[in-house]
C-alpha cells in the first residue's frame, strides 16, 4: 500500500481526538474501517504508531514523528483544495459560502434554497458536534456563519463580535424508544416509565450529557448513562436496548417511536451565527424555511406543536446585535 494523503489525515485525526471511536466519526467512517486502515498504514511503514489503552490511543515515539511530518503536509493539501476552488468560484463570477453547522435534517434544504436563489454563491459545509468549535472558526475568519445548538444550562462561550439571530427560542428534545416500548403507546413519555432503561447520549456534543444528568437527578433517577454517537444509538434504542434523546425533526423511522417527554424538561436554542449582519440577512431565509420544511414531515413534532402553549418560533426581535 502506497501512503496518500487520507492516510496521513487518518493518523492526525486519531492522535487529536486520541480515540479511534472520536477519530471514525469525524472522519465519516465505521470505526472497524478505521481500525482496519490504521493497521494497514502500520503494515506499510513497518512499525506501530499508536499505543491502544482503554483510555483511548496515544502516540508512540515514531508516531511522534510520523505525525510531525503529517501534518504540515495535511495543512498544505487542504489549503491548495480551498485556494483552489476560491480560484474556480471567482473565475466564474462566484463566490465561496463557508457554512458549518451542527447536526439538523434542514441543513441539505438549506443548502439547496441558497444554490438556486444564489447561483453564483457555491456554499461549502463544515459540520462538526461542537457548537462551540464553530463559533470560534467563525470568529477567527474561517467560516462565514454556523448554525448551530445551545443546550439549555449550558450556554455556549460566543466571542466578541459575533452577531446572533434566533432561529428557534426553545426547541424541546425526545426521547426515541423502541416501536414496542410500552411507553412508546403514550403521547408523552414520563421520564418514571424509564426509570429502568439505559440511555445513550453522545457525550462529545457541548451540554448534552449534561443537560440529561440535570434531568434525571432532578428527577430522583440514577439510570446508567453510556456514551455513543447518535447513528449508534438510534440502532441499539430501536432493539430495544437503550433509550436516548432526539432532535424532534428527526426522520421517523418504523422501528423506532419519537415521543415528547413529559413537561419538555430538555430544550435547545437554535443559532445562526456570523461576523456581519449582512451575512445573516443573506442566509437566514432560506434556513428558516428548511428547517420548517422538516419540521413538517415530522409527525410527533407537528402534533407537539399544535398542542403546545409555548411556540417553538423566535421573536423576531430575538438576537445579539454585532459587537457584544
Amino acid at each position: 500500500m502506497e501512503l496518500e494523503v487520507r492516510h496521513l489525515r487518518v493518523l492526525c485525526a486519531i492522535a487529536d481526538l486520541g480515540s479511534l471511536h472520536k477519530a471514525a466519526r469525524e472522519l465519516g467512517m465505521a470505526q472497524p474501517s478505521l481500525s482496519t486502515q490504521l493497521r494497514r498504514i502500520e503494515q506499510a511503514l513497518g512499525a506501530q504508531l499508536f499505543v491502544r489503552a482503554r483510555t483511548g490511543c496515544r502516540p508512540t515515539p515514531l508516531g511522534h514523528l510520523v505525525l510531525s511530518r503529517a501534518r504540515p503536509l495535511v495543512a498544505e493539501f487542504a489549503t491548495i483544495v480551498t485556494e483552489t476552488r476560491a480560484a474556480a468560484a471567482r473565475a466564474t463570477g462566484g463566490t465561496l459560502l463557508r457554512i458549518g453547522a451542527t447536526a439538523s435534517r434542514a441543513i441539505p434544504g438549506w443548502l439547496r434554497r441558497l444554490r438556486a436563489r444564489l447561483p453564483g454563491i457555491e456554499p461549502t459545509l463544515q459540520m462538526d458536534v461542537s457548537a462551540n468549535f464553530l463559533l470560534g472558526m467563525v470568529a477567527a475568519g474561517r467560516l462565514d456563519m454556523a448554525f448551530v445548538h445551545e443546550v439549555e444550562g449550558s450556554p455556549l462561550r460566543v466571542p466578541r463580535g459575533l452577531c446572533l439571530r434566533v432561529l428557534v427560542r426553545r426547541e424541546p428534545q425526545f426521547v426515541t424508544l423502541a416501536a414496542d416500548h410500552p411507553a412508546a403507546a403514550r403521547g408523552e413519555v414520563r421520564l418514571a416509565d424509564l426509570a429502568d432503561e439505559r440511555w445513550m447520549v453522545d457525550s462529545t456534543v457541548d451540554g448534552e450529557w449534561d443537560a440529561l444528568c440535570r434531568v434525571l437527578r432532578a428527577a430522583g433517577l440514577e439510570p446508567d448513562l453510556l456514551h455513543g454517537d447518535y447513528l449508534t444509538a438510534y440502532s441499539l434504542a430501536a432493539t430495544g436496548e437503550v433509550v436516548t434523546v432526539s432532535q424532534p425533526t428527526a426522520h421517523p423511522r418504523p422501528d423506532l417511536a419519537m415521543r415528547p417527554l413529559e413537561g419538555d424538561p430538555i430544550g435547545v436554542r437554535l443559532l445562526l451565527a456570523a461576523r456581519r449582519e449582512a451575512e445573516l440577512d443573506a442566509a437566514y431565509a432560506e434556513l428558516e424555511a428548511a428547517y420548517w420544511d422538516v419540521a413538517r414531515q415530522a409527525p410527533a413534532y407537528q402534533e407537539w406543536l399544535a398542542r403546545s402553549a409555548r411556540p417553538a418560533a423566535a421573536d423576531d426581535d430575538e438576537a445579539r446585535p454585532c459587537g457584544r
